[in-house]
């Protein structure tokens, strides 16, 4: 039971929008996370759509400290990634593609949040929840399978662990992957409840695929929320081998 000072604070902050939790994974979904990567050896993430170094930067800020090899397709937040791993040995940013099912070039959508960009047109339920996320261009990018790609860093790994971030490409990402997956000790993929880009394949049958491949869910973390009713609309699923 909180004192009556405690609560105090935790009411005062939470007044201005901020909750804060100990870092212990009981409260942090970082530290869940860097306890699931401690647990199972992880000495090698490779990273797709990393957008600006977003995950590859909390995972340091977590404790992490083996290679990250990051993959993003969108010019302007490619460049960003590439300063932000510059001071770091064992990250390494992958040339500038789009990660999926086949070897040649694809359109992307750009979002104006950049982090909500997609291969896949954008849903209503989507752009209502978060109007910031709205299509304002185009771009065309490379389109590479990891399969084509992973065995230049997968070699000395001994507990990879991928994580896929592609705003409904998710299922092409790992059509692209069927050579790598076995090799793979686990996965973070994002989840959609409900549809959000067109064409993309729902929570269950990704769970379905992972679990049919050897892997099993360890934890689920909400990814986006409509604010106005609090629903979640995505979740972040870790998986890992048994």
């Amino acid at each position: 039971m909180l004192s009556s000072a405690k609560l105090s604070i935790k009411k005062a902050l939470n007044a201005i929008g901020i909750e804060a939790h100990r870092f212990h994974p009981d409260t942090s979904p970082l530290a869940r996370l860097m306890a699931a990567l401690h647990t199972f050896n992880i000495d090698l993430v490779i990273d797709i759509g990393a957008n600006e170094g977003q995950f590859a930067k909390e995972l340091r800020a977590g404790g992490y400290t083996g290679r990250i090899i990051s993959f993003e397709p969108l010019t302007d937040a490619h460049h960003r990634l590439l300063r932000e791993s510059n001071r770091d040995s064992a990250w390494h940013v992958h040339t500038r593609c789009a990660l999926g099912d086949r070897i040649g070039d694809i359109q992307l959508n750009i979002s104006g949040n950049s982090v909500s960009s997609s291969i896949l047109p954008m849903l209503a339920a989507h752009s209502s929840a978060a109007p910031e996320s709205v299509y304002l261009g185009h771009e065309s990018a490379p389109l590479i399978t990891l399969d084509s790609v992973a065995p230049l860093y997968l070699d000395g790994a001994q507990a990879p662990f991928l994580k896929i971030d592609t705003q409904g490409y998710e299922w092409h990402v790992l059509d692209g992957a069927l050579a790598t997956l076995p090799k793979l000790r686990g996965i973070q993929i994002e989840l959609s409840l409900i549809p959000l880009y067109e064409g993309q394949r729902l929570w269950r049958e990704c769970i379905d695929r992972l679990e049919a491949a050897g892997f099993v869910l360890w934890s689920l973390q909400p990814a986006f929320i409509e604010p106005a009713t609090g629903r979640t609309m995505q979740w972040d699923g870790v998986f890992f081998r048994s």
